[in-house]
């Protein structure tokens, strides 16, 4: 098992980037690497409260987890402090035993003069996942979050529900 820990910086406030963490609409236009489309079937914003979620290859390449081109994962939300930390645990829908067991994905976020830094940590990442594919997916997908973090502050208008 490895961890993955990255860091994003955000032009906007805390509270825009806090929302598009736990906002269904928010987190289907960015927790996903290139390559694939999401997939919510089920996404409880709480404390406790569940999601599951499918990523789908798009390509003709690529090897799903859960079945021949797609993972689909579920888990729940642990810890929601508003504006400054979202923690969730998941798993993976498989029978390969390589990539399974309770993954933890942290994110912790620092606001200073009105620009924000996230930490993000994927801890306990399954065996079968290689932690070089599995940092260049979250770079994908959080600079996919910064682009429509920064549009939604820049235009005061998110594309996403409101907190």
């Amino acid at each position: 098992m490895t961890t993955t820990k990255l860091t994003q910086h955000f032009d906007a406030p805390a509270s825009v980037v806090y929302r598009a963490l736990v906002d269904p609409d928010a987190v289907s236009a960015w927790m996903f690497p290139d390559g694939m489309s999401i997939h919510i079937h089920h996404f409880e914003p709480h404390m406790g409260g569940r999601f599951r979620i499918s990523l789908t290859y798009e390509g003709e390449f690529g090897v799903g987890k859960s079945s021949a081109r797609t993972d689909t994962y579920y888990g729940r939300f642990v810890e929601l402090v508003p504006n400054e930390r979202v923690v969730e645990t998941l798993e993976f829908e498989t029978a390969d035993p390589s990539m399974q067991g309770e993954m933890t994905i942290t994110f912790a976020l620092a606001e200073v003069e009105g620009a924000t830094e996230l930490r993000a940590w994927h801890e306990n990442v399954p065996s079968g996942i290689s932690p070089a594919d599995n940092e260049t997916g979250w770079r994908m997908s959080l600079a996919r979050l910064k682009q429509l973090v920064e549009g939604a502050y820049a235009n005061r208008h998110p594309p996403f529900r409101a907190a």
